[in-house]
């Protein structure tokens, strides 16, 4: 099948979606809760992906952040492939975390950024997680707590969204703190949710409306008809210069010839499994640069290497843990 057209371009606005497989739990404790939301902020500075609003409940999470020109995609695929491999190791236990890797919706700011930013922070609320406001202020698993000035992360772009609030901060997050109080009495937001088909796809719920105009029909974004129209045309074209599955292959193939020459060790003995220190050590450096700086997935660094997943997810094991 052709490959469909990319729908992220650098700055544009995405809610994102994270689900568990199954439903099941994507955190067990508030360990876990940390892990995700320190990789969150460590991604978000090295990339310069900016963060607006972001929710992690019990069996999935909503992020709310504007694409840095490294891409959405590979930024996710560093953040999930990362906490999946902590998780799955702290947890004891194997297989797939996320269903479908995760969902995204591109969102028009104009008119929605507001909103976007109350349907996510308050999931807590309407999940029972936190009783009311008071204790949101202070929760630290959802970004309103910054907002309010209770939680501080340098990586959370709170002045941009204060400011649509007002010119002087303290006006601003008073401002804000009434519209979240405002919005406790809408009920769930149907058009801002997001339903599962029983094959596990994601659609957006009911179009939302904005000065009589419905929003277009392509349930991947969020906006006007004009905005859907312009968001299409740009993905098309993106399309049709994005590298295809064997440019991605020759990237990686690259990667592993250029390390092996510059360290001494043949392809074939890279590849053959061999545990010869000097090997090991160039292997587990090719995995750490395909997996940390590209996004590339384990089970297709342990291809492009000829090993097991299993042995790429036990170098991590032994490493600090500071990074995946």
């Amino acid at each position: 099948m052709p490959r469909s057209a990319r729908l992220d371009s650098p700055g544009t606005l995405h809610h994102v979606i994270i689900r568990g497989i199954e439903r099941r739990s994507i955190v067990n404790d508030n360990r876990d809760r940390e892990d995700f939301v320190s990789r969150l902020g460590r991604l978000a500075m090295e990339t310069g992906t900016r963060f607006y609003a972001w929710s992690i409940m019990s069996n999935h999470a909503h992020i709310l952040l504007r694409s840095s020109p490294g891409g959405l995609p590979t930024f996710m695929r560093r953040l999930l492939t990362g906490y999946a491999v902590r998780f799955n190791l702290r947890n004891n236990r194997h297989g797939h975390l996320f269903q479908n890797r995760y969902h995204s919706v591109v969102c028009q700011e104009d008119g929605y950024l507001q909103e976007l930013v109350r349907y996510i922070h308050l999931n807590q609320v309407r999940a029972g997680q936190v009783k009311d406001l008071d204790e949101l202020d202070r929760y630290p698993w959802c970004g309103h707590a910054v907002l309010m000035g209770k939680i501080k992360h340098p990586w959370q772009d709170r002045d941009y969204i204060l400011s649509w609030f007002g010119k002087k901060e303290g006006e601003a997050r008073r401002a804000y703190r009434r519209y979240m109080e405002e919005g406790m009495k809408q009920g769930r937001r149907p058009e801002l949710s997001v339903r599962v088909r029983s094959r596990g796809e994601f659609l957006m719920g009911v179009s939302m409306r904005r000065d009589g105009e419905t929003s277009g029909s392509d349930q991947r974004i969020l906006g006007t008809k004009d905005f859907v129209k312009e968001i299409l045309m740009e993905a098309e074209s993106r399309r049709k210069q994005s590298p295809s599955p064997v440019e991605r292959r020759s990237k990686i193939d690259q990667i592993i010839k250029e390390k092996c020459v510059s360290e001494g060790v043949s392809e074939k003995e890279l590849r053959g499994g061999s545990r010869r220190r000097q090997v090991s050590k160039v292997r587990r450096q090719i995995t750490e640069q395909m997996v940390e700086g590209i996004g590339v997935p384990l089970a297709e660094a342990a291809r492009a290497l000829g090993v097991s997943t299993s042995a790429i997810s036990k170098m991590f094991r032994r490493r600090p843990d500071k990074s995946i």
